[in-house]
């Protein structure tokens, strides 16, 4: 270690010693989703506005839209999922309203067997003229490279319902044995998981879409403890998001 980072690493645990005497103050009424934020995680587009905004944002991208930091889409990012719900949103025509879904309709709904399509359009319009996105919501605890972590969600709709599936499927088949020999089926976030992007394409055009894959089972105590907190809190309706239009994750794929 050089004597720059040591300084560094020295400084940075003398400032949290003194930090901790007060950890809290100043946030005891932040409570539950009106006052805090839940990060969106999306693949920026060759037609995402971050490209514009966003220093060092490139097509391929991973964006979180509170913080606004990327990651390298090839490399990805850890995390562990903790809950997942599949939705109909319904949406104004674009350019109409005021950005925020009309409704957020569950997977219960009877809502799709009154939609219909357009010649040549491949979305789903209702008779008032809005049309709904089924969108798969992945609640999850992501892992920075330094340890850190923090909750977001991954809405995946359109031409990635189908990572969405594969996902899903991923985590039910993840099998253990007890002490019994008996298998069972552990909870989604006992398992970590690598969310990556990669090019797409087909006769309609190019896109970046979603990649992942299996790390390992949880092996830190502490990352445990937390996604299964998340979990609860999802689970017990704590824990909302609030889609806007910036957040749907519009791309080339989208078009068609």
């Amino acid at each position: 270690m050089t004597q720059v980072a040591k300084k560094q690493e020295n400084t940075a645990v003398a400032l949290a010693s003194m930090f901790k005497a007060d950890a809290g103050l100043g946030t005891e009424n932040m409570h539950g989703s009106e006052d805090l934020g839940l990060p969106f995680l999306k693949v920026l587009s060759q037609l995402s506005p971050e490209l514009e905004s966003v220093e060092g944002a490139k097509a391929g991208m991973i964006y979180n839209n509170v913080t606004n930091k990327v990651y390298d889409g090839s490399k990805g990012i850890l995390c562990y999922p903790v809950h997942y719900e599949r939705r109909h949103i319904e949406w104004q025509p674009r350019g109409q309203g005021s950005g925020a879904p009309v409704a957020n309709h569950p997977a219960t709904s009877d809502i799709m067997t009154r939609t219909f399509k357009k010649p040549g359009d491949y979305k789903d319009y209702l008779e008032n003229g809005n049309y709904i996105e089924t969108t798969a919501q992945h609640y999850i605890l992501m892992v920075d490279e330094d340890g850190t972590t923090q909750q977001a969600l991954v809405a995946m709709k359109s031409t990635q319902l189908k990572k969405s599936r594969k996902w899903n499927s991923m985590i039910m088949s993840t099998k253990m044995i007890d002490e019994n020999g008996t298998a069972f089926t552990p909870a989604s976030f006992s398992h970590a998981y690598r969310l990556f992007t990669t090019k797409e394409s087909n006769d309609k055009g190019t896109w970046y879409g979603w990649e992942v894959e299996k790390v390992g089972p949880c092996e830190n105590p502490s990352h445990y403890a937390e996604a299964q907190a998340l979990s609860r809190s999802v689970a017990q309706g704590t824990v909302q998001v609030k889609h806007s239009r910036e957040d749907d994750g519009k791309t080339v794929a989208d078009n068609f």
